[in-house]
C-alpha cells in the first residue's frame, strides 16, 4: 500500500495596517487583500494593532487603545468574514483580547517574557511570536516549549530580522531552513525585516521597497506563511510608513511571491 502524504495546510498570509487608524480604512485594505489571497488559495488573517507600546517617540501614534481597537477588529472580523489578530503586550491584556481575535501576537521584544507567552498560549487560541532580534534562529525552541506547556495546540514563529549595528537589520535567510528543520511553522515578515528601528531620530525609518525582494527569497527558501504590511499611502501612516507595501502594488507583488513558491514546490 503506498503511504498517503500528510495534507499540507494553507499557505498563511497575516497582513493589514501598522496600526488601527479607523474602521473604513481597515475595511478597505482587509477586503482588498483578502480578494487578492482567495485568488491565491491562501489563507488570509488581517492585522492590525490597537497599541503600538514600542515606538521610539513619546510624542509617536499609539492607536485606539485597547477596548476600542479590539472592538474594530471584531467588527472588521465580522463585516468581511476573516479571522484577525493583533499584538497583546502584559498578561493582563492577553484575556481580553482573546475574546475578539482569532490569533495572539508576541511582539518581538516581548517574545522571552514567559508569563505573556503562557498566558497565550493558555487562551488555547492560536500564537504568533515574533521572533526578537536579539535571537539566534535555535533560541526558538525555548519559546515553543513555554507555548506547549501552556497548552497551546498551533503556533508560529516570525522571523523579523537581526540586529545589525545602529538602526538595521538584516535577514539570515539560513534562520527559516533552521527553525523549519526544527519542526517550528515560520512565517517571514518581509516589511518590518527592513524596518530601520529609529532610523529618522524620532520614529523608524525602512526600505520598504527591498520588502518584496526579500519575500521573494524566503519564498524560495521555503515557509508556511507570509506576515506584510500595507496601505494606501504609506507616506500617510502614523506608524512605519517607511517599510510598508503600498496597496496598489500588492497584487503584483503577492502573484509573484505565488510565482516563486509554485516554482519551488514544483522540483
Amino acid at each position: 500500500m503506498p503511504k498517503t502524504k500528510p495534507q499540507r495546510k494553507p499557505f498563511l498570509l497575516i497582513a493589514g495596517p501598522c496600526v488601527m487608524e479607523d474602521l473604513p480604512l481597515a475595511l478597505k485594505i482587509g477586503r482588498k487583500v483578502k480578494a487578492l489571497a482567495h485568488d491565491l488559495g491562501w489563507k488570509y488573517v488581517f492585522k492590525a494593532s490597537y497599541d503600538k507600546a514600542n515606538r521610539t517617540s513619546l510624542k509617536s501614534h499609539r492607536g485606539p487603545g485597547l477596548k476600542a481597537g479590539l472592538e474594530m477588529l471584531a467588527e472588521v472580523s465580522s463585516r468581511l468574514e476573516i479571522p484577525v489578530t493583533t499584538d497583546v503586550h502584559t498578561v493582563e491584556e492577553v484575556e481580553l483580547a482573546a475574546q475578539y481575535v482569532h490569533i495572539l501576537q508576541i511582539p518581538a521584544f516581548l517574545c522571552r517574557q514567559t508569563d505573556l507567552v503562557v498566558a497565550a498560549a493558555r487562551t488555547g487560541k492560536p500564537v504568533n511570536v515574533k521572533k526578537g532580534q536579539f535571537l539566534a534562529p535555535w533560541d526558538v525552541r525555548s519559546i515553543s516549549e513555554k507555548l506547549k506547556a501552556g497548552g497551546c495546540k498551533e503556533y508560529w514563529i516570525t522571523e523579523r530580522g537581526t540586529s545589525f549595528g545602529y538602526n538595521n537589520l538584516v535577514v539570515d535567510m539560513r534562520s527559516l531552513a533552521w527553525m523549519r528543520e526544527e519542526g517550528h511553522p515560520v512565517i517571514f515578515d518581509a516589511t518590518h525585516s527592513v524596518q530601520r528601528p529609529g532610523g529618522l531620530g524620532s520614529s523608524s525609518g525602512g526600505d520598504g521597497r527591498l520588502a518584496p525582494v526579500l519575500a521573494r527569497a524566503a519564498m524560495a527558501v521555503g515557509i508556511d506563511g507570509l506576515f506584510l504590511e500595507t496601505h494606501p499611502n504609506p507616506a500617510s501612516a502614523p506608524s512605519d510608513g517607511p517599510n510598508m507595501i503600498p496597496l496598489a502594488e500588492l497584487p503584483q507583488v503577492l502573484k509573484q511571491l505565488a510565482n516563486v513558491r509554485l516554482a519551488v514546490q514544483s522540483e
